[in-house]
This record gives C-alpha cells, sequence and structure tokens, in this order.
C-alpha cells in the first residue's frame, strides 16, 4: 500500500430533521487531505494568536504612554499653587519699593514656568472681554455688567486656567456680567 491509497475515516455531526432518520455517510479524506486541513487549521490557529499578540501589544504601549503622561499630570497639577503665589507674589512686590527682591523672585518663577512649559504646560489664554463658554471657563461667580455690550462675557480673572497638551488640567476662573 503507497501513502496515497490510505484513507481516513471521519464522520460528520448529525442534522436532526423530522424528515431524515437515516445518517449521512461518512466522509474518507487521503491523508494528503487530511494533512493539508491540520495545516490549515493550525495556521489558523498561528494567525489568530500573531493578531492577538500584536494587540496585546499595541495596547500595553499606549497604556505605558498614558501612564507617563498622568504621572507627569499629578506633579505638574500639584505645582500649580506655587505658580499662583509666586504671580500673588510678585504683584504684591511690585507696590514695594523693593526691587531687587522682585527681580530675584521673578527670575525663580521664570525658571519655574520654563521647566512646567518645557513639560508640556500652556497657559489657557482668557482676557476681559471674552466670551463666557462653560465648556472652557469655570464661572465663579456674575456681577452686573458695568456696560450693556459686557453682558455674557468675562469681566475678571480669578485664578489662570492651564493645558497639559491637549489636555485642560484646570479649567481658569472667570467672573462674568450679567
Amino acid at each position: 500500500m503507497s501513502k496515497k491509497d490510505t484513507k481516513v475515516e471521519v464522520e460528520l455531526p448529525e442534522e436532526n430533521t423530522a424528515n431524515e432518520t437515516a445518517t449521512e455517510p461518512t466522509v474518507e479524506l487521503s491523508v494528503e487531505e487530511q494533512l493539508t486541513a491540520d495545516l490549515a487549521q493550525e495556521k489558523d490557529k498561528f494567525l489568530r494568536l500573531f493578531a492577538e499578540f500584536e494587540n496585546y501589544k499595541r495596547r500595553t504601549t499606549k497604556e505605558r504612554i498614558e501612564l507617563f503622561s498622568t504621572a507627569s499630570q499629578d506633579v505638574i497639577k500639584a505645582l500649580l499653587p506655587v505658580v499662583d503665589d509666586f504671580d500673588r507674589a510678585l504683584l504684591e512686590m511690585s507696590k514695594s519699593e523693593a526691587t531687587e527682591l522682585s527681580k530675584g523672585v521673578e527670575l525663580i518663577k521664570n525658571k519655574l514656568s520654563s521647566t512646567l512649559e518645557q513639560k508640556g504646560l500652556e497657559l489657557v489664554e482668557v482676557r476681559s472681554g471674552d466670551v463666557f463658554n462653560a465648556d472652557n471657563h469655570e464661572a465663579i461667580t456674575q456681577i452686573p455688567a458695568p456696560t450693556e455690550d459686557m453682558k455674557g462675557k468675562i469681566i475678571d480673572v480669578i485664578e489662570k486656567g492651564y493645558k497639559l497638551g491637549d489636555k485642560v488640567i484646570r479649567f481658569p476662573k472667570v467672573v462674568i456680567g450679567n
């Protein structure tokens, strides 16, 4: 007997129908056909496993990038009150005559600000007279508008807002005209 003459019997599952009670005949496959079918099945398993592994690599890389950005976000958010304190200190020092002291504080503030900017921190630009948008600003209070054209617009900026990359990490706190 040669390899081509050897037959392998495979039974197919029966379909239960009300009209047919007889079982279907078994299909005989040659060894080559059986090996070809097994190879196709193993190749399919391999491709699925490979695709699953690629998805896993992509997902873990994305999670790692998000983890690094989130870690820096927490540190930068914690430093924002320090930047605000520097701004308030410089404002009060400008009222006094201690120019050398204010220059030193301004240098330290500039160094901190430039370091944060290198890490991706950006100031959200808001000025008095801009139109209030609830998606981009946080309204602290409403006061009567000094003029009719200031109704629904920003009167004063209480606290600056900041973005880290594309994400706003602190919305600017504003006073709007009523």
